[in-house]
């Protein structure tokens, strides 16, 4: 997803424009051996003043003899772009923000501290909150001795970094490029926890999924909502576990964690961010955030924003030094989070 002011669609708003909040089209501006159409992100709350983006193919430098081609952006306005597609592979990572990538019928939240890696001609759409330092690193999948066959979180180091930061620069001659290279590929890892949320498609709750992706504090039980489709909670139930492996409570605690991360890295306080989500009590949230992500949210907020207490947290469920977050419960069950969202 590389970003420059040439790959911005014609006719897109400016932050303050008419327009600038209108969805992203369906087309892909590159096409690869596992391209296709990739849903908008539907109903998901849009930040006002968005600017829709068209992502170039190919990044620029692409032609030239790297393994690894390494940029970096700080957009100052929230950002989205339209489905496409590169023929290099693609990793991903942001500071002081989140970056939501949709792929298919899955949602990827990327936060300080994970990067996302994306397999070459994968159809991806993507959304940044501003002012948010956002790097794009491009790998030649012919020379790269790494193989992730689908959209993957990526452990960033302070390591992977600094060495993708390092292969930014234009003054390396061949052989100190080629050591750089050669780091990379032996400390590029997945992620212990992969952030991802599925989306149902299933006409029998999609309608759920939707409000809830417009509003996650809705406060409608299983049972309400079967009431309000003319259907048994039963089948709503037994039609979240068979979409998305996970129960309706798991799926919407999954969400709102995703929302709070948004929400979080935009310097909204924990309490606001509680209310916001619809938790009633901050202490019910910081729990619930706690038993997903393994960290507080003051812990994540500090983290995202580049607080003094960023990095070096020892104390239980406290971030790393590479602060990153411990997330559970995305993508498998967990009495936990059964027990946190009900």
């Amino acid at each position: 997803m590389p970003l420059r002011p040439a790959d911005a669609a014609p006719g897109a708003a400016a932050a303050s424009g008419a327009g600038a909040d209108s969805h992203a089209g369906a087309g892909s501006t590159g096409a690869g051996p596992t391209g296709g159409d990739v849903a908008a992100f539907g109903s998901w709350p849009r930040e006002p003043g968005t600017v829709t983006c068209r992502a170039s193919a190919v990044p620029p430098g692409a032609d030239a003899p790297f393994v690894i081609i390494s940029e970096a952006h700080l957009p100052d306005v929230p950002t989205e772009w339209e489905p496409h597609a590169h023929p290099l592979h693609e990793l991903v990572w942001v500071r002081g923000g989140t970056l939501m990538s949709r792929v298919a019928d899955r949602v990827f939240t990327v936060s300080d501290g994970q990067g996302l890696w994306m397999p070459a001609g994968v159809v991806h759409g993507g959304r940044l909150t501003a002012d948010v330092v956002f790097h794009d690193v491009f790998f030649a999948p012919e020379r790269t001795p790494v193989a992730f066959d689908e959209p993957t979180a990526i452990e960033m180091t302070p390591l992977l970094e600094s060495l993708l930061t390092h292969l930014a620069r234009t003054d390396l001659d061949a052989a100190a490029r080629a050591r750089a290279e050669s780091v990379v590929f032996d400390v590029l890892e997945p992620s212990e926890r992969q952030l991802a949320l599925r989306m149902p498609g299933d006409p029998r709750i999609d309608a759920i999924a939707e409000a809830l992706l417009e509003d996650p504090s809705d406060p409608r039980s299983l049972e309400e909502w079967a009431r309000a489709l003319g259907t048994s909670d039963r089948t709503i139930s037994r039609a979240f576990r068979h979409t998305t492996g996970l129960s309706f409570a798991q799926w919407r605690q999954a969400l709102r964690v995703h929302r709070a991360l948004t929400l979080l890295s935009e310097g909204h306080d924990v309490q606001t961010v509680a209310l916001l989500l619809g938790y009633a009590q901050t202490s019910t949230f910081i729990a619930a955030f706690r038993r997903v992500m393994g960290a507080t949210p003051g812990a994540f907020a500090r983290t995202s924003t580049g607080g003094p207490e960023a990095f070096g947290a020892s104390g239980p469920g406290e971030f790393s030094r590479t602060g990153t977050a411990r997330p559970e419960g995305f993508g498998a069950s967990s009495s936990a989070v059964d027990a946190a969202a009900a």
